[in-house]
């Protein structure tokens, strides 16, 4: 079983081309998506629609997508307030039928990989989709995270930060963004630094064993930024501080 863990596009339709080009060649039998699907970039539409055409196993709600579907709730879900104006422009360019799918998103999903393996699936964590998991979580947060979680392989995204980590006999993996790969994990106040290529993970099970393979994709930013342009997108300023 191979299982391709896609996360965060957050609108920019050029990285997830750019993944979307790459996935043939790795084999999966599975795709899922871990969350947080249109909202910052300027191609939300697109986007949804190429997620959909994917016939994902399961879609994950991220906090992002929860704000979409309620923006008065923005703050709540820890979108970042310079973010809001985002929020209310992406929900401006979608059609009813982008928000029944978006409504479709699960909380959480496990996958059986294996007779005795199975995959947990989050946006933050189990527990809600506004909560970081990084590899300097302590141990005691990462027990209340997934308290009474029988899977042993875990994997979310919302980081934005590639991670395979182990806790005790289970593997936390988190793979990473697609549309806004961070540079360093988020800090409050302080605007996060992109990286210029896709994040995702190919999860494998063979005969028991279990191995996680974190990719990088490069993209086209320059593609991305003139579409920032073109919409004038109210993170427009944010996009072009990235690849100045």
């Amino acid at each position: 079983m191979r299982v391709a863990l896609i996360s965060d596009t957050h609108g920019n339709f050029t990285a997830l081309q750019a993944v979307l080009a790459d996935l043939p060649a790795q084999g999966a039998d599975k795709i899922v998506f871990l969350g947080d699907a249109a909202t910052i970039g300027p191609k939300p539409v697109e986007t949804l629609d190429a997620l959909r055409d994917l016939d994902c196993a399961a879609l994950i709600m991220g906090n992002h997508d929860a704000a979409v579907l309620e923006p008065a709730r923005s703050t709540a879900l820890q979108v970042a307030a310079n973010l809001h104006g985002s929020i209310n422009w992406c929900v401006d360019q979608l059609r009813p039928a982008h928000f029944d799918f978006l409504r479709s998103f699960k909380d959480t999903y496990t996958l059986a990989l294996s007779e005795k393996i199975s995959l947990l699936c989050y946006h933050g964590s189990p527990l809600s989709y506004i909560d970081q998991i990084l590899s300097t979580t302590p141990e005691e947060n990462i027990d209340t995270f997934f308290n009474g979680q029988q899977s042993a392989v875990w994997a979310g995204g919302h980081t934005h930060i590639q991670m395979f980590r182990r806790h005790g006999d289970k593997v936390i993996i988190n793979a990473g963004s697609i549309g806004n790969a961070f540079h360093y994990s988020f800090r409050p106040g302080i605007v996060p630094r992109l990286l210029p290529w896709a994040e995702y993970a190919i999860l494998s099970v063979d005969n028991e064993n279990v191995t996680a393979h974190l990719r990088r994709v490069p993209y086209d930013t320059d593609a991305t930024l003139q579409q920032v342009r073109q919409t004038g997108i109210p993170s427009m300023e944010w996009w072009l501080e990235q690849y100045r």
